[in-house]
């Protein structure tokens, strides 16, 4: 779950256009890391061991870099089981 926050655009009544928002999640989820291996198919997790809170601050960090706006992202949330919840907002 990917959650944005900024003011709203007149112009459009939106935060972040939605469309927009799937594209950036299906270029770090989707294209990065659906059906890998993390440990040996992604660079990143080679060297970094592939728990749900750094696979949460990964996706964060790489929406991040990617988004027009960075600033808009505010958490990346990863549902472990129903009970278990992984939230990431980022160094602060």
């Amino acid at each position: 779950e990917v959650t944005v926050r900024g003011r709203i655009d007149p112009r459009t009544g939106m935060v972040m256009n939605i469309s927009d928002l799937k594209v950036y999640i299906k270029s770090v989820l989707m294209d990065q890391l659906d059906h890998k291996n993390l440990d040996k198919d992604v660079e990143y997790f080679k060297s970094v061991v592939s728990t749900t809170e750094n696979v949460a601050m990964y996706i964060f960090n790489e929406l991040k870099k990617i988004m027009p706006d960075p600033s808009l992202l505010y958490e990346v949330k990863i549902y472990e089981t129903d009970k278990n919840i992984v939230i990431y907002r980022g160094e602060e």
